[in-house]
């Protein structure tokens, strides 16, 4: 039975967070274990030059996202897991995408139209003013990362499901030009029952808020965290809602559900905003000890996590490089012998 193959890729411009690893690492990394889906794993570092011309930011936050995910338990016998920048052929294949791209398909880019918006209601006479060609042509560097390995899912957000679509019309119109099947087209995967956290202010964790929680952070820096997480003014004694308390959703989100309902009861006791923050900070403190240690091991052997990237990058490719050769050949491109 051929294996479903499903990509995804890890932009490196920050810490990974409590919001990332219950929105995206940790439904990835049970993918990685699963023998009928070929998962592919990727560093986006190519697209972080988009946003963030700090080149220690960019080498750090690569460092620590590798070290996060093979610290939380990424398959990598089974997965395959590479930096974006190690794959050559990515930004040739962007090129022949480009090549093939209508321009006003790339005007429609969230992103772009967002850019764009953003300079007239600030009155500028160029509607363009700061938009890179990186930030305008991301949709086929995003396009070719998905069509190269012939991904049938890509697990997304919705503001992404555009840019499947795009790299669909991108394959699509490239496999009717050139006259064969070279590309699958892909299917965006939006998971509904992907939990999104509160960060510290009650807003959606993220970093473009400045209130994560990062995931390795030590234990005296994440017990001060959690009890700067906002709460209301209930004292010890009221009952609570559970359902409209970050303290509440970030508990329930690494508990089990019979964990879950026994807080819910204590929440309706009345418990004490001092004590819920305690109990949070306890379970996380102690479920994530084991890969905080194995994670802070990893970031002092950086040989190690380059030897991991590096035997995905030969692994992708030893599936890169063929296909390559062969759109080289359908766009005329081939060598002469």
């Amino acid at each position: 039975m051929q294996k479903t193959r499903v990509l995804t890729g890890i932009t490196t411009t920050g810490t990974p967070h409590l919001g990332n690893y219950v929105g995206a690492i940790k439904p990835a990394i049970a993918a990685s274990q699963d023998p009928n889906v070929q998962s592919y794993y990727f560093l986006a570092d190519l697209h972080a030059l988009i946003k963030c011309q700090d080149p220690r930011r960019v080498q750090e936050s690569r460092r620590e996202i590798a070290a996060t995910w093979l610290a939380l338990g990424l398959d990598t016998d089974n997965a395959i897991f590479y930096r974006q920048s190690d794959i050559p052929e990515i930004p040739e294949l962007t090129w022949m995408l480009s090549c093939v791209c209508a321009k006003g398909l790339m005007n429609r880019a969230h992103a772009y139209k967002a850019s764009v918006a953003d300079n007239e209601a600030a009155g500028q006479p160029d509607p363009d003013k700061g938009v890179t060609m990186g930030l305008f042509g991301y949709p086929v560097l995003m396009a070719a990362d998905i069509l190269m390995f012939n991904a049938n899912k890509v697990p997304v957000g919705r503001d992404q499901i555009q840019h499947i679509e795009m790299a669909r019309d991108m394959g699509g119109r490239f496999n009717h030009l050139f006259k064969g099947q070279y590309f699958t087209l892909p299917e965006a995967v939006v998971d509904e029952k992907t939990q999104v956290l509160g960060g510290l202010d009650g807003r959606k964790m993220s970093k473009s808020y400045d209130n994560t929680i990062p995931l390795f952070v030590s234990e005296k820096k994440l017990l001060k965290l959690v009890r700067k997480i906002k709460t209301n003014s209930l004292e010890p004694g009221e009952p609570k809602d559970p359902d409209t308390c970050t303290l509440f959703q970030i508990y329930s989100a690494f508990a089990t559900p019979e964990e879950t309902r026994a807080m819910r009861a204590r929440y309706l006791e009345g418990i004490g905003w001092g004590d819920a923050k305690n109990e949070l900070f306890e379970y996380l403190n102690a479920y994530l000890r084991e890969p905080r240690e194995r994670y802070q091991a990893l970031m002092e052997d950086p040989g190690h996590i380059e030897s991991v990237l590096q035997k995905g990058a030969e692994r992708a490719r030893a599936e890169a490089a063929p296909m390559m050769d062969k759109l080289r050949h359908a766009v005329g491109l081939g060598s002469f012998i």
